[in-house]
C-alpha cells in the first residue's frame, strides 16, 4: 500500500475531528470532509470546529473540504465517522473515489434501521470491490471532547485481516491515544452499539435518583445482555470483558460527556422522546439501537429484559418508574444463566 501521508476522515462532527486531530498529532495530511460549507470555511480559516468542540484549536494541517472525492483521492485511509443512519449513502458516494488499496477504517458505532446489519456489513454492500476481510472497526471508551484535549485514551481496532488492522494501529497510536487489535469483528461492533442503550438507562436511573447500587446493577446486568446477545450473533464473549464491552460501556454510562446518558437523564425528567432529541441537537444513537436490539433479541431468541424496558419507555411511553419496579420485579434466576443453563445440563447427566 502507497504511503502517501494523506488520510480522509468523513465526516467532520465530534468524534471525527477528534480523530483528526489525533492522526494529525502523528504527523499527517488530513483531510476532513464536510457538507456544511460554513464549518468547511471555520476548520480552514480558524482551525476550530465550534458546534461540535466549542473553542478547541485544530492542527493546520487538518484542512476541511465539502468535496469527497478531493478528500478521498490519494488517501492511503479513509475513516468513516458517521451516524449510522448516514453510512449506506457515504458508503455509496464513496464507492466512485476509494479503491481496493486504500484501507478503509469506520467509528460508528449502531446498526442501520430496517435491515439491522452491522456497519462493516452496510460497507460491504455497497463496496463489493472492496475485501470487506480488511475492513477495520474503531471503538472503545474514547469521549471525543478528552480525546481532542489529549487525555489519556485506549481503543481497539478490529479486522479479520491482521495487517489491515496493524496499519491502521500504525496511523493512530501515540502517547496518549493507545491502540490495541482484535480479530473480532463482529463483538467490537455489537458491543460498541449496545452499550448506548445501556447508557440510557443509567441516564434514566441518575436522572430518577436512584443512586450508585442502581447503577451498578445497570452496567453489570447490562453488560450480560450485550454479551448474550453479541455471542449469538457471532462475537467472542471475550471481546465483550475488553475495552469494546465493559470499557465502552463504563465510559458512557459514567461521563457527562454521553450523548446518550444526557438524553435518558432528560427523559426521567419528564421530557418525551422528541422533545430531548430536539434540545440536544445532535444524534443519539442509543435509540435507534434500542429499536435494532429489541428486534435482534427475538430474532436470536435472546431475554434482554433491559432493551425490552427500555424500548417500552422510548417508545409506548411507559412511565420510567414503572419500567425500574417491572424490572426489580422479575421472578427469581440465577445471576449467569448460561453457567446455570451448563450447570443444569451436567447435573442431568
Amino acid at each position: 500500500m502507497p504511503d502517501s501521508g494523506k488520510v480522509a476522515v468523513l465526516v467532520a462532527g465530534s468524534w471525527g475531528t477528534a480523530i483528526a486531530s489525533v492522526l494529525a498529532e502523528n504527523g499527517r495530511q488530513v483531510c476532513l470532509w464536510s457538507r456544511n460549507e460554513n464549518q468547511v470555511e471555520e476548520i480552514n480559516t480558524e482551525h476550530r470546529n465550534r458546534r461540535f468542540l466549542h473553542d478547541v484549536e485544530l492542527s493546520p494541517l487538518i484542512r476541511a473540504t465539502n468535496s469527497m472525492e478531493e478528500a478521498v483521492n490519494g488517501a492511503e485511509a479513509v475513516f468513516i465517522v458517521s451516524p449510522s443512519s448516514a453510512m449506506r449513502e457515504i458508503a455509496s458516494a464513496l464507492k466512485s473515489y476509494v479503491n481496493e488499496e486504500t484501507l478503509l477504517i469506520h467509528a460508528t458505532k449502531g446498526f442501520e434501521s430496517g435491515t439491522l446489519k452491522r456497519m462493516s456489513e452496510v460497507l460491504k454492500d455497497e463496496l463489493p470491490m472492496y475485501d470487506p476481510n480488511r475492513i477495520v472497526v474503531l471503538s472503545g471508551p474514547s469521549h471525543a471532547e478528552e480525546v481532542i484535549e489529549r487525555c489519556p485514551t485506549t481503543v481497539v481496532v478490529a479486522a479479520h485481516d491482521k495487517a489491515a488492522a496493524e496499519k491502521a494501529q500504525d496511523l493512530l497510536i501515540n502517547s496518549y491515544f493507545r491502540v490495541y487489535t482484535n480479530p473480532d469483528v463482529v463483538g467490537v461492533e455489537v458491543g460498541g452499539a449496545l452499550k448506548n442503550i445501556i447508557a440510557l438507562g443509567a441516564g434514566l436511573s441518575d436522572g430518577l435518583g436512584f443512586g450508585d447500587n442502581a447503577k451498578a446493577a445497570l452496567l453489570t446486568r447490562g453488560l450480560a445482555e450485550i454479551a448474550r446477545l453479541g455471542t449469538a450473533m457471532g462475537g467472542s464473549p471475550l471481546t465483550f470483558a475488553g475495552l469494546a464491552g465493559i470499557g465502552d460501556l463504563v465510559v458512557t454510562c459514567t461521563s457527562r460527556h454521553s450523548r446518550n446518558w444526557r438524553a435518558g437523564s432528560m427523559l426521567a425528567k419528564g421530557l418525551s422522546l422528541e422533545e430531548v432529541l430536539a434540545q440536544m441537537g445532535m444524534v443519539v444513537e442509543g435509540v435507534k439501537t434500542t429499536q435494532a436490539a429489541y428486534l435482534l433479541a427475538r430474532k436470536h431468541g435472546i431475554t434482554m429484559p433491559i432493551t425490552d424496558e427500555l424500548h417500552q419507555v422510548l417508545f409506548d411511553g411507559k412511565d420510567p418508574k414503572t419500567a425500574v419496579e417491572d424490572l426489580m420485579g422479575r421472578g427469581p434466576t440465577h445471576e449467569i444463566e448460561e453457567v446455570a443453563k451448563q450447570l443444569q445440563t451436567d447435573w442431568l447427566c
